[in-house]
Formats: C-alpha cells, structure tokens, sequence
C-alpha cells in the first residue's frame, strides 16, 4: 500500500518532462516484464538520480508516479518495493491453433472470419512501380476547390448544439439524391427510402445482418466482388456461385433451391465488365420473386459508361418492390470519404435505419451537408461528366498501348465501362498467374491477380490463361504507355514464356 504524505502525492508533482517520462517507462518496463519482481527495492531517489546525472526531483516525481498507478509500495524512510500481483503471469507453453479460442472463447462470427485471407486492396506501392491498381483514383481529380468552398460555407454556419444526427442520414443529401439518381440511373424512389451508409462495404453488411440467417442461400457472381462474398460466409450463410459471361451473371443457372438473397453487378459486372441484358434482368427478377428472394443491387461505377448514356439500374423495372438499390461516392470522388447510399423497399426502412444507428449511430455530418450543397448547385454532377471524359482519355490510352506493345499476347474483356478492364495473358498459364504477377512488379508494374475473386476454383474460369484486373482511374495518363511497356518487358521475360520461345527455336 502507497503511503505519501499530502505534500508528496502525485497531484503535487512537477510537469513531466522527456527525462522523467524516459525514466517512467523504462522502469516500468522492467516491472511488466518480470526484470524488477514483486518485492523488489528499488534503488534510492538520491542513488538513482545520481546514477542516471538528473535532479532527485525528477526521481522522485516519477517514483510517486508509478506509486500512485499502483506498481510501486512506498513507505516514508524507506525504500519503494515493487508492488505485489504486478508481476506478469509465467507464460504456458502451448501448441498454436484453433484451441487459442477455447482459453477465451469467441463467437462463430470470430471463428469463421479467422480464417479469411488478410483484407485486400491496402497499402501503397512505392514510387517506382506504376500501379494499376483498381478501386483507386488519382488524387488530382478530386473536386477540391469546390469541396472546399461548400465545406467552409457549412462549418460557418450556426448550430444551437452539437448533438448526434438521424441514423438515415441528413435530410438535405437524401433529397438531393433523390432528384440525382432519377436523372442519372432512372431509379424511382422518394428521400424517405435512402439511408446514408460509410460506402458499399456497410450497405452489404446491414443486408446480411437483416436478411440473412445462417445456413441461408445466398447467390454470388463468379467471379465477384470477394469482400461481399466474405460478408456473407461470415454470417454462416450457404454461398452459392453462379457463374458470369460476357453478358453478366447466367440467369440460366440460378439455383433451383430456396435461396434468401442474390447479390450482383449487374450494371458492369465485376470484375469481368458485363452488362446485364434486358431478358436477363426480366428472368432474375422473376425468379426472386419465385423464390421470395432479395436482390442487392451494387452499382459501383455505374456514372462511367463510355460512348453511350449509362444503363438504368436494375431496381428501376422492378415492380415486386424486392430490389436494395447500393450505391457509393467511393468511385466519382474517393474511397477514402467512406459515404455511400443504400434505396430500400419501403418495407425495410424501418428495419435498416435501426440497424444503422445500432452500428454507429449515423454518417458524418458534416460531409453530408457538403456533399448535398454540391449535388443542388450541380457541381457534383460536373465534375462526374469532367470524370468521364478524363477516365475515358485513360482508358482510350490503355487500349492502344495493348495493342501496340502487346498485340497478339492480351486480350482484353470489360472495357466499354467503368475503370478497369480485365485483360488475359495468352502466353502466361492460369496456374502462373500470381508468379507472374511478382515477376511483373520485379520489373516495376504492379497488376492484381483475377482467381482470387472467383468463389469455385477455376470450375466456371472463362479462359485457361492467366487474367488480370487492371485499373486505370488512378494513373496520370502519361505513366499508362511506359507501364504496359514494362508489362511486355515483363511477359518476354518470364521464365515460363522464354522456355516456350526457346522450344519453338529448336523445332
């Protein structure tokens, strides 16, 4: 037990200073670490300070400290002890492995989480590699002054308090999107049916969380979007692929069997680009209702179509009131702005804005406000069509590079929208593809793998060569020609094509 006199407790101390807060956490340290056990003297104030070349004050300052946190006994004329039950605990040595849970246990949730493959889409390559990386935009096209000027106009304007907001969202940016996505995706819907969301990832995860049981059915796109995939194992549900074509997901091979909820692209599928035909959307749509099933309609990029007026979205012919319309700022603006929308059937608002305020409690404020002043004013929708043109200019430039540096070796699906393209490696094998995708970075040209995004091995792969996910949204347009011509440096370099080439020689 710490006894100090009045004159001596902690309260009384000087300002902790750089000496003194070395001093505290090396002796601490040593505390934690079992080095000073339990019962321990601790050198004098007078002895340590003058071990250590500092004032006793600052000795003493901090012996009160760690005493009054409870690492140290001291008693007036004698030495401080270490505290008992501060030691740590002798380790036990066990095997590693599923049985860690047992010794504090997790949730199902927990154990089947546990086993995913670490989050993908993180972490920055350095400067020399020219990244096609997808889901990333150059931060030159960010609308900064406009964003700015309508920030700083909202921060100045008065609030009687500072207090939580509607879990929906801001009324002001629900209404507003409202207008934007009848004008921009055909979509018909009132404020009332839009909850704000923090991007895609939450819409998909307040579905799941609501809709889904574990053991239920859920249908996916193979290949897909494998972080919806994640959420939806992680909730215990029965994952069912359905494989994709050139036109989007096979409606002719929807699972006869009772399923809860499908989730897919159907605008410009990902990753492969399709776009869902009329008599596909009228099948799907028939066979949810047959099947009493949801449909989670993600439209990731669907502002970015090429040539031609984007396509409606899917929920705007739905008539059974079954399609959860996404949508996400993350590709016109940033993903780093975490704000996207979710259009619900009128049945499940109720239902999905208590879902989200038990999840947070609501969407930033204030981006809210910001983001609804540009979409009234008409900025937002500038700087989408500025958007266009400019990905449209990246994109043009990727295609003539591939066919000039790399004419007979790549072929390329998924590019009339969107921004990325899938591109397939003729000459690489499939089972090659991540190899080459290192040897690729080797020579300063970073490319993403297609298998990991396919849920069935390679039972439903469109093509036997290695595939590629390419994004373009995020490069200058003079790195896209010097990066495909690294990319062809690469190709005529792998080990795997250089043994062919030297086979072909000899015959």
């Amino acid at each position: 037990m710490s006894v100090l006199p009045p004159s001596r407790r902690p309260a009384a101390a000087v300002a902790p200073t750089k000496t003194s807060q070395r001093i505290y956490r090396s002796l601490r340290g040593q505390i934690l670490d079992g080095s000073l056990r339990a019962g321990a003297p601790l050198a004098s104030t007078r002895a340590l300070a003058i071990e250590l070349a500092v004032s006793r004050s600052t000795v003493t300052a901090v012996y009160e400290q760690l005493a009054a946190e409870g690492y140290l006994e001291t008693q007036r004329g004698k030495r401080a002890v270490v505290a008992a039950g501060v030691a740590p605990a002798p380790r036990q040595d066990r095997e590693v492995g599923d049985q860690d849970f047992n010794h504090r246990d997790v949730s199902s949730y927990a154990r089947r989480i546990s086993g995913f493959d670490p989050a993908t889409g993180t972490g920055t390559e350095p400067a020399s590699v020219i990244d096609f990386r997808y889901g990333a935009l150059s931060a030159d096209d960010f609308p900064l002054l406009a964003w700015r000027k309508a920030y700083n106009r909202i921060l100045v304007q008065r609030q009687q308090r500072l207090g939580y907001g509607e879990p929906e969202g801001e009324a002001p940016l629900r209404q507003a999107l409202r207008g934007y996505l009848h004008r921009a995706r055909g979509l018909r819907c009132e404020a009332d049916q839009i909850v704000i969301v923090h991007g895609s990832q939450q819409a998909i995860a307040l579905c799941t969380q609501l809709l889904v049981n574990p053991r239920d059915g859920v249908v996916v796109e193979d290949p897909g979007y494998v972080m919806a995939r994640r959420v939806f194992e992680a909730a215990g549900a029965q994952v069912l692929p359905v494989p994709v074509d050139e036109q989007g997901l096979d409606t002719r091979r929807l699972p006869a069997k009772a399923c809860k909820l499908i989730y897919l692209t159907p605008s410009h599928q990902f990753p492969l680009g399709g776009v869902l035909p009329i008599n596909r959307r009228k099948e799907l749509l028939a066979w949810a209702v047959r099947q009493r099933a949801w449909i989670v309609e993600d439209d990731y990029d669907g502002e970015f179509r090429y040539g031609m007026r984007p396509v409606d979205a899917l929920q705007s012919i739905d008539d059974s009131n079954g399609v959860i319309y996404v949508g996400t700022f993350s590709k016109a603006l940033s993903p780093q702005l975490r704000l996207g929308y979710v259009v619900l059937p009128t049945s499940l608002v109720a239902l999905f804005r208590q879902a989200k305020c038990l999840a947070d409690r609501h969407a930033p404020r204030l981006d809210q406000l910001v983001l609804a002043a540009l979409i009234e004013d008409g900025s937002y929708e500038r700087h989408v069509r500025r958007c266009r043109r400019m990905n449209e200019q990246r994109r043009g430039t990727l295609l003539q590079a591939l066919e000039k540096h790399l004419p007979e070796a790549v072929i390329v699906d998924g590019a009339a929208s969107g921004l990325h393209m899938v591109i397939w490696l003729a000459r690489v094998p499939a089972q090659d593809e991540a190899r080459f995708a290192e040897h690729a970075r080797a020579h300063g040209v970073g490319i993403r793998p297609l298998s990991p995004l396919y849920a069935s091995a390679s039972s439903s792969r469109q093509r036997d060569c290695a595939g590629y996910v390419i994004g373009y949204a995020s490069l200058p347009v003079e790195h896209i020609v010097p990066g495909v011509r690294r990319l062809a440096t690469a190709l005529r370099k792998f080990p795997e094509v250089v043994r062919k080439d030297k086979q072909k020689l000899e015959l």
